[in-house]
């Protein structure tokens, strides 16, 4: 019980959890608005591919 009182008083990692997930919700976003990127890029280039396929 002490152990868990000591645990939870304790606040010198608090930092690292806190940036770390700090760049976990960064790194998140990043990936979503990427992907995104990359379904319209994907749509832009399958037009321009039909486009030049018709010629």
């Amino acid at each position: 019980m002490k152990l868990l009182r000591r645990l939870i008083a304790e606040e010198q990692g608090q930092d690292l959890v806190e940036y770390a997930l700090l760049v976990a919700a960064i790194a998140l976003a990043l990936v979503a608005a990427v992907q995104s990127f990359a379904t319209g890029l994907n749509s832009v280039f399958t037009s321009i591919s039909t486009a030049l396929g018709t010629l």
